[in-house]
């Protein structure tokens, strides 16, 4: 007998899984709030161009390749993708403009790291040789794998794994040990902001995200990151599945400390299996009623957790071409210490980091003939550590602010003359729209204390058959490791029910 699972939400973790569980025989029911697939890979189309919401960035790409491969596919059928060289371009704010261009080739990541001298070279190196001992690590014992219970972790093999990855230290500590000039360090180190943590504070196992770009490249998907959600939905339902959109769980049904189904818009839909991609925080303080099924996470212990920070991303229309620029380009503030700190101390930021994406540049159908789409992206504080109120006033301080550093850029001291139209997403919208818990876009904060079996796990111990995923959850946040706990999450509610047998 075909057993049934409902999926809140069709984010990417929630569309992995529901993915893997579909091609296993179970039939599968995803419920989505918003009228299209991805939850914060979402998509915007305004007057021609067309806008990624969230994440802009394709790293490991094998890792989304997996996801058709599993179903016997052909990712380039699906999700056709294009290396970027270069990956990226960096900016320092002061006296001078410091600019340098990163891309995955390692001659020319060495005239670059040998332009700061020889120490610098050697630590760029050791660097690189160090982290990715620790990645490989990292990803046989602790990316891929469950922590149902705490014993899992604390066993002898695990925590000597543990040990070698050395996570006490700072991400920004542990690159200033390799590389005594402050751009190489910070160009690399200031990226764990885009898992939603301060360098300062996050893990120096964090610093595998650069390594990561470096070694593999960073890659594009044609038609920006939106078509790899539609994609995974596309083929989910070529497997059988369903998707309802516009439809908003408003609880996770128990009784006993088994699930039963959920309430979707008022109705009742049963089912033996609830797997969650809704935000952890929000499902345990808006969508599970009973304390018990909560279990450790209370409402007063999930307000009490380090959440990552929140963005601020203007989407322009811009009316002109900019063939020297490249796609992605980061743009740091010249007080990056102070800017960090108000991110997460909640005060107005001074002098903000900018990223910006031109997805127009790679794939010119996502502007119209001759112009260009603008994604404008600030870190900002979440909504309860905010000092400030995110009005009208908040929004154009800030608008001016990334105008008046992108004016610093090669040819685009017009700028402010050249945008045609504007979308924008605040830290609110990104609660109301995907249920962010406080606006913060990329979930709980992967601090040391809020990792591997301290982080929220896919299966929930105090709920039979009620099973989690995303951002919030082991083993963390960006694309390709919540693609993971997707698969970590299926793999769970297999492992859960050997007997389910399909014919």
């Amino acid at each position: 007998m075909t057993k049934k699972v409902l999926v809140i939400g069709a984010g990417v973790a929630g569309l992995s899984s529901a993915i893997r569980l579909q091609n296993e025989g179970y039939q599968v029911e995803i419920f989505e709030q918003e009228s299209i697939p991805g939850g914060k890979m979402h998509q915007l189309k305004n007057e021609g161009h067309t806008f990624d919401v969230g994440p802009t960035l394709v790293m490991m790409p094998e890792i989304y390749r997996e996801v058709f491969e599993l179903a016997g596919r052909n990712p380039d059928d699906y999700i056709p993708m294009q290396k970027l060289d270069p990956m990226y371009e960096v900016y320092f704010k002061g006296a001078p403009y410091r600019h340098y261009v990163v891309d995955s080739d390692l001659v020319n990541l060495m005239k670059l790291a040998e332009s700061k001298g020889p120490e610098n070279a050697r630590g760029f190196l050791n660097y690189v040789s160090t982290i990715y001992g620790r990645y490989q690590i990292a990803l046989e014992h602790f990316l891929t794998r469950p922590f149902r219970k705490s014993s899992d972790f604390y066993k002898p093999s695990v925590l000597r794994q543990a040990i070698k990855l050395k996570t006490f230290d700072s991400a920004d500590r542990m690159m200033s040990s390799f590389m005594p000039d402050k751009d190489l360090q910070r160009m690399l180190s200031f990226q764990t902001l885009y898992i939603g943590i301060s360098p300062k504070k996050g893990p120096s196992l964090y610093n595998i995200i650069p390594m990561i770009e470096l070694l593999y490249g960073v890659w594009f998907i044609k038609g920006g990151m939106h078509t790899m959600a539609e994609q995974m939905a596309r083929l989910f339902t070529e497997l059988g599945g369903v998707i309802h959109y516009d439809s908003k769980v408003d609880k996770i049904l128990t009784e006993n400390s088994k699930v039963i189904g959920l309430s979707v818009d008022g109705q009742t839909v049963e089912a033996p299996y609830v797997i969650c991609n809704a935000d952890f925080p929000y499902a345990m303080t808006k969508l599970i009623d009973d304390h018990q099924v909560r279990g450790k996470f209370p409402p007063e212990k999930i307000d009490k957790m380090d959440y990552s920070c929140s963005c601020l991303v203007f989407y322009w229309g811009v009316n002109a071409k900019f063939p020297d620029l490249a796609a992605h380009t980061f743009i740091i503030s010249e007080d990056l210490d102070d800017n960090l700190e108000s991110i997460f101390d909640g005060r107005r930021i001074k002098d903000p980091s900018v990223y910006l994406h031109i997805p127009s540049q790679v794939d010119p159908e996502m502007a119209p003939e001759g112009k260009s789409s603008f994604y404008v992206l600030i870190p900002v504080s979440e909504l309860v550590t905010s000092q400030y109120e995110w009005n009208d006033e908040a929004v154009s301080d800030y608008r001016e602010k990334a105008i008046k550093t992108l004016a610093a850029l090669p040819g685009l001291s017009d700028i402010r003359n050249q945008i045609d139209n504007e979308l924008i997403f605040t830290p609110g919208d990104f609660e109301k729209h995907f249920s962010a818990y406080r606006g913060a876009t990329f979930g709980l904060q992967p601090t040391l204390r809020q990792s591997n079996h301290w982080r929220p796990q896919a299966k929930s111990m105090t709920c039979e058959g009620l099973y989690f995923n995303g951002s919030s959850t082991h083993p963390g946040a960006g694309v390709p490791i919540v693609i993971q706990s997707g698969k970590i999450c299926a793999e769970e509610l297999r492992r859960d029910n050997p007997e389910d047998q399909f014919s």
